[in-house]
């Protein structure tokens, strides 16, 4: 029998655990030029990054370290895959680093993820939540994905990861939305709320949101079933002292005009005398060169493709021939 007394309710714990932002996306689909933004805007706050990039040689590190409170790179593996042990080895790290904290010194720390544009996010998720330790230290707050508005209808109709990477999301970010038509970008918008319902869905231009318009009324695309493909590698190649910028230019827009099908990415800085240039593409399109701080010199002169029916090695004899 009640007295009439109201029960004081116990105070709710506070969750101390890191925060962990995953950010995901298709090869090509924009996602360290978006974060490079949100970093530079304090999104994040004062975040560790780790970096992942399924070929051996990294970019992005160099591009995100001066907004980060701290940087790991995971190069040469994906975070999802034959890189998942070692990305689990360094968020315990960081736990551990966090521990030996004083309780009154800690805060509620940030760490955001970029994975390899080769990477599921809910492999990395499900990697998290099995680990013992890391399901006690780490909350996952949110799965971001991007999607490449430009080439989303070949991608998604034609690689089954892209697909599965929206699945995975919690917020998906249409980027290169200036890009493309009005009526395309609403269809891109709609086959992704098609393959996740529940994630909200927004856009961006250059790492800055811009407004969607109602898509209510647009065609998602056709996805047909997809069957078997062949797997999708990264390639290295060096190059020499004696291929100046313009040799390398025409090379390159040749490669991409004759197999720009299949090579799905490339990425990596060039050394010119005006200073080391930023140069992507995806497919077969060239995104304009950016022109990087001297200190991005450490991995100029190494270009990464990423893409499949082709070996590495021909790349490197293409270009010598061509520059010959």
């Amino acid at each position: 029998m009640s007295d009439g007394r109201v029960k004081a309710t116990p105070p709710v714990a506070e969750d101390t655990r890191l925060r962990l932002t995953i950010i995901g996306g298709y090869l090509g689909s924009g996602k360290t030029t978006w974060l490079r933004h949100q970093l530079f805007e304090g999104v994040f706050g004062k975040a560790h990054i780790i970096v992942n990039e399924a070929a051996e040689t990294p970019v992005d590190d160099t591009l995100l370290s001066a907004q980060a409170s701290g940087m790991t790179m995971l190069a040469g593996g994906c975070a999802c895959c034959t890189g998942k042990a070692d990305l689990v080895e360094v968020l315990r790290r960081l736990c551990d680093a966090r521990t030996s904290q004083r309780a009154e010194e800690r805060t509620q720390g940030q760490i955001i993820l970029e994975t390899s544009g080769l990477a599921d996010p809910a492999s990395i998720l499900d990697a998290i939540r099995q680990d013992g330790v890391l399901v006690h230290h780490i909350r996952v707050t949110e799965i971001i994905v991007l999607v490449d508005a430009l080439n989303a209808s070949d991608q998604l109709r034609t690689e089954y990861l892209g697909r599965a990477q929206i699945e995975a999301a919690d917020r998906i970010i249409v980027t290169k939305a200036d890009a493309v038509p009005v009526n395309i970008l609403g269809r891109v918008a709609a086959t992704a709320q098609t393959l996740n319902p529940a994630a909200q869905i927004m856009a961006a231009t250059k790492g800055q949101f811009v407004p969607l318009q109602d898509f209510s009324a647009a065609l998602p695309f056709d996805l047909p079933v997809i069957s078997g493909n062949e797997p999708v590698v990264p390639t290295k190649i060096d190059i020499g002292d004696d291929v100046d910028w313009a040799t390398f230019s025409v090379w390159l827009s040749a490669l991409l005009y004759a197999r720009g099908a299949d090579l799905v990415r490339v990425k990596g800085v060039f050394r010119t005398p005006a200073g080391p240039i930023l140069i992507q593409a995806v497919r077969k399109s060239v995104q304009p060169p950016e022109l990087l701080p001297q200190e991005a010199a450490i991995n100029q002169n190494k270009m990464i493709f990423i893409g499949r029916g082709y070996i590495g090695d021909d790349l490197g004899r293409s270009l010598d021939f061509f520059a010959s």
